[in-house]
């Protein structure tokens, strides 16, 4: 069976499936997988003391699965041994659905750490993914991505992050 370490889909997230996929394949080079460090993001209940509804996420998904993409080449050249998934839900979310999920796999637990806290902050920087807010009293659109792709302050800013 197949596993896509990369997926932009309106179906829900089940980070049991993306780290059991992530470490078939971890399992089968370098040093194995000593280390499997998964984030979650799930849709809070309130934002900034308002009762948030739903969300709902877009995304322009080719362009999504380049970011990932490239994320995961800037991760191979900090930590060449580790892997990464990253899975981004669109459409409508419910609270306490879960939004992204991002699984690193690498020998060891610090790397493992690292490599995942880069990714997710790595996402909100250049991933094209917008999310509108729906609350009792109106609505808002959170931005998406703010960096260019191409800027190194803050790919230099995503892993100051992952390795505070």
């Amino acid at each position: 069976m197949s596993f896509a370490r990369f997926a932009v889909t309106p179906d829900p997230l089940a980070v049991d499936r993306v780290a059991a996929g992530l470490e078939r394949e971890a399992q089968r080079i370098g040093e194995g997988c000593g280390a499997l460090n998964a984030f979650v993001g799930v849709v809070r209940a309130t934002h900034k003391q308002r009762r948030v509804r739903y969300l709902e996420y877009e995304a322009f998904v080719p362009l999504a699965l380049k970011a990932f993409a490239k994320i995961e080449a800037e991760i191979q050249e900090e930590w060449p041994h580790a892997l990464i998934a990253i899975h981004h839900r669109v459409g409508r979310l419910e609270i306490g659905e879960a939004s992204v999920v991002i699984v690193s796999a690498s020998a060891h637990r610090a790397e493992s750490f690292q490599v995942c806290r880069y990714a997710i902050e790595s996402v909100k920087q250049i991933a094209p993914v917008w999310k509108h807010e729906l609350f009792d009293s109106g609505d808002a659109w959170v931005e998406g991505a703010t960096a260019d792709a191409e800027d190194e302050v803050a790919r230099r800013r995503a892993k100051e992050a992952a390795c505070a």
